[in-house]
């Protein structure tokens, strides 16, 4: 009984082991919590970013500015700046300032020279990460401006990753805080993957403007092919006012020539001259405009009136080939924005294979309707339709093939230039074929 008193009162002095308060506990259970916090967060940043390059494939600037707020908001900094690399320097393509900054006046410099504290950083083509800027030792004077610049501004800790196209420098990205706080090891990564982002988008815009250009030299050659189709026609269109013209002043000699001179006919033939000449003005004005090489343009265009313009072209083509050409217009139609002489050469190329196919039908039945109307969707449609032999099923599923023809001189290639201008006006343009016989073209443009 004495050796059982003896250990309780041991047990009893004996320190007891203190449970773990519950703040560690909670420290404990949430760091993992955290941890899956910030992943998801940069998941979803970079989510963002490749939408905005999915949706924005023409224009770098909306992917940048998303590029560039998610990372001055995830990594808490203050400022983010892009600059591509050029023979002169370094030239700023766009930057993020956090409204603490913008509130100080503080501006970043448009070109850096390539020996500048930034393009000797990045010329090592591996990140580069400065936990405070003003210790770091300086080589050259331009190093130093840079340098002091940041300083003066505020920046302590800054973080500079190159851009890498085939192992060659594209560009820089670079984000700084106005603290001494070492960016974070998943913070680097981020940048690293930002940056990443913003090469791709510089490949996928410079390749897109290369296909442009590319197009929009097809685009050229076809329209030089098609107006070679139409020397008769037009020489047909030029001549007809250039001989009224002559007509008219004629005409005005004579009367003048009158005891006494017919001063009232004069004027008139004198009015008629001068119109018939602004005509064959217009019909050369026209031609050259298809003619141009020129880059593209955003016009005001009233569909109906330049639809008219091309019908007038190709008159005489119509006329040589027996076509009766008819035109159902819809009226008050909206003005769509487009390049005119773009949208033109889409329904001059529509007006030249119709007039083509119907060269095998006889020439009472060789009709072609050019109509116009709006659809439920608001869009513009316009439609050629011709009484020709038809479209089978196999040339009416690769009719827009580039290279793909059913003519013997054909080069392939005019409905396919149809086709992307259509699209790149956010349109769309398709064939159906008609019963008993003949085919419909039509494309939408959307409307204002």
């Amino acid at each position: 009984m004495k050796k059982l008193r003896q250990k309780t009162r041991r047990a009893a002095k004996a320190p007891r082991l203190r449970a773990p308060t519950r703040s560690k506990l909670q420290d404990k259970l949430t760091e993992p919590q955290d941890e899956l916090t910030e992943v998801s967060r940069h998941q979803a940043a970079i989510s963002e970013v490749l939408r905005a390059i999915a949706s924005s494939p023409h224009d770098l600037q909306p992917i940048l500015q998303t590029i560039f707020d998610s990372t001055v908001r995830l990594c808490r900094a203050e400022a983010g700046a892009f600059r591509l690399v050029e023979e002169a320097g370094l030239r700023l393509g766009a930057y993020k300032l956090s409204s603490a900054v913008l509130k100080e006046e503080y501006s970043l410099a448009m070109l850096l020279e390539h020996g500048s504290f930034l393009g000797r950083r990045i010329a090592s083509k591996s990140p580069v990460h400065i936990p405070d800027i003003a210790e770091v030792e300086v080589n050259s004077a331009g190093e130093a401006d840079h340098r002091v610049a940041a300083v003066k501004a505020g920046f302590r800790t800054v973080l500079f990753v190159p851009m890498l196209r085939n192992d060659e420098l594209v560009g820089s990205f670079s984000i700084g805080r106005r603290r001494i706080e070492p960016f974070t090891e998943n913070e680097i990564e981020l940048v690293t993957d930002f940056a990443a982002q913003v090469a791709i988008a510089l490949e996928i815009t410079r390749r897109e403007r290369q296909l442009r250009e590319l197009q929009m030299e097809l685009a050229h050659v076809n329209r030089v092919a098609t107006i070679g189709h139409l020397t008769a026609s037009i020489t047909h269109e030029v001549n007809q006012p250039l001989a009224a013209t002559r007509n008219n002043l004629t005409a005005a000699l004579n009367f003048v020539d009158r005891t006494p001179p017919d001063l009232v006919e004069v004027r008139e033939a004198l009015a008629c001259a001068v119109k018939d000449n602004d005509r064959a003005s217009t019909v050369v004005g026209r031609i050259r405009a298809l003619m141009q090489k020129a880059p593209e343009r955003t016009d005001r265009v009233d569909i109906n009136e330049a639809l008219r313009e091309v019908i007038e072209l190709t008159q005489g083509e119509a006329l040589k080939n027996g076509v009766s050409v008819k035109t159902k217009f819809a009226k008050d139609l909206p003005i769509i924005t487009g390049d005119r002489v773009q949208l033109q050469q889409v329904v001059l190329n529509l007006i030249l294979n119709a007039l083509q196919a119907m060269g095998t039908v006889s020439e009472d039945a060789r009709q072609m309707l050019i109509a116009t109307s709006q659809t439920e969707m608001n869009d513009l449609c316009i439609g050629v339709q011709d009484t020709g032999p038809g479209l089978s099923p196999e040339n009416l599923s690769r009719l827009f093939e580039p290279f793909y023809t059913t003519k013997p001189n054909g080069m392939g290639m005019g409905l396919a230039i149809c086709r992307s201008i259509v699209e790149a006006h956010g349109g769309h343009l398709w064939a159906t074929a008609c019963e008993p016989h003949g085919a419909l073209f039509q494309f939408t443009i959307p409307a204002d």
